[in-house]
């Protein structure tokens, strides 16, 4: 029998209808990490599965955005797969958060690299580019330093089923920092009064931040911090409430380490675009002469500025993207992006090919946005040499990449 835990109606609408398929077999995954079967010409979304197993499965219909969706779960497994183990957190399947504690961790490496390659493979000029095998995070679990979480009624701390959009308690989450576990523990049935919760911790720094400003005398945590401080090798970074920081520390130093070795010594000029607290430009200052590194966010730049700490090689820039780039004349040896998951505006991009840098190194979470992007540029004088996968998100879907591009007739490193 299938060993999630799991209530029906904590995963499907109460209005909803549940149906069963005696047995169908999972053939891939989904863009939110599901595995899909297809019956009756019609395609179903399967919670729990992985892809090549028989199973029988529950499932039921609703609208999304007018489009009739047809999501289930795994209610019995006929043929396992070899890679199935038995997750180890009693949540998994009711919040929704982990698509994958059921699938052994090095398998999960493959799939996430099935993915990409999937995703390359959608375009032509894309297809013959070096993609290596994904970077596996030093923890499995307990590796991410920042929580959003929903507050229901008598102050209770958990997080909302994606398909039937329930609340669901949690006393902890296995994918978060000890800390954070501990302060929901504190905190737990006491915050009555808001309605979402942020928690962010430093790995490095044993620092925090918790938001909003909680007033209650129950309540013996500090709250309400404007910033938190975390570090990142030597460099200490102070990042504000709303601003963006990558949610697992230790892989973030691999990602930067994995940016530092496309990089020529001694570059002459880095432009780091999408900046937020200034994580590569500062962490790379002493790769290059010059850097100048764009931000649109006013309190992330804020950020920025102060964890520069007296370089002098970094100039910082308050604006769309899309826009600086377009004004500046000057010519980058390397131009980083880091986008959020939606990837660049298409105005960003058509800069880019305006100005071309020697070298695009391009960073991203979501491999379709990255792909589309990629190709783009590579129908222009951009050449795809090699995509470098990291796993910053175990026991989920999510996997970061680094694509490395040439201006045609540069020497590929």
């Amino acid at each position: 029998m299938y060993n999630i835990i799991m209530d029906l109606q904590n995963l499907f609408k109460s209005s909803a209808k549940i149906e069963q398929i005696k047995k169908i077999k999972l053939i891939g995954l989904t863009s939110n990490g599901d595995t899909y079967a297809n019956y009756n010409n019609q395609t179903i979304n399967v919670f729990g599965g992985i892809p090549g197993e028989i199973v029988s499965i529950n499932y039921s219909k609703y609208f999304k955005k007018k489009k009739e969706i047809i999501s289930g779960f795994v209610e019995k497994i006929l043929t396992p797969s070899p890679h199935r183990i038995s997750p180890p957190c009693n949540y998994f399947g009711l919040c929704t958060g982990c698509q994958w504690q059921h699938i052994e961790y090095s398998h999960q490496l493959t799939l996430k690299k099935e993915i990409i390659f999937n995703e390359l493979n959608k375009y032509p000029l894309l297809t013959k580019t070096n993609l290596s095998d994904v970077i596996p995070s030093e923890y499995e679990f307990n590796y991410r330093n920042h929580a959003r979480f929903t507050v229901r009624e008598k102050g209770s701390i958990g997080f909302i089923n994606r398909i039937s959009k329930k609340f669901i308690k949690i006393e902890n989450c296995q994918l978060m920092e000890n800390w954070i576990n501990l302060a929901i523990s504190k905190l737990q049935n006491k915050v009555q009064e808001t309605s979402q919760m942020s928690i962010r911790f430093g790995t490095n720094s044993n620092d925090w931040l918790i938001q909003p400003k909680l007033n209650s005398d129950k309540i013996n945590l500090a709250t309400g911090q404007s910033h938190y401080t975390e570090k990142l090798f030597d460099k200490t970074f102070k990042i504000g409430s709303p601003s963006f920081f990558q949610v697992n520390t230790i892989q973030a130093e691999k990602l930067i380490s994995l940016v530092i070795s496309k990089i020529e010594p001694n570059t002459n000029l880095i432009i780091d675009a999408y900046a937020g607290v200034g994580t590569f430009a500062i962490t790379l200052s002493e790769f290059a002469k010059n850097i100048i590194a764009i931000e649109e966010s006013k309190s992330a730049l804020k950020n920025a500025i102060d964890n520069m700490n007296n370089l002098e090689n970094i100039e910082f820039i308050q604006g769309k993207t899309e826009e600086i780039l377009g004004n500046l004349k000057i010519k980058a040896d390397v131009l980083i992006l880091d986008p959020p998951r939606a990837g660049c505006h298409i105005d960003t991009l058509n800069a880019i090919i305006d100005n071309p840098p020697k070298k695009i190194i391009y960073v991203s979470c979501d491999p379709k946005t990255l792909m589309r992007d990629i190709d783009l540029l590579s129908k222009s004088q951009f050449k795809l040499v090699s995509i470098d996968p990291i796993d910053m998100f175990p026991q989920t879907h999510h996997v970061e990449c680094v694509a490395t591009m040439l201006q045609i007739n540069m020497k590929k490193q």
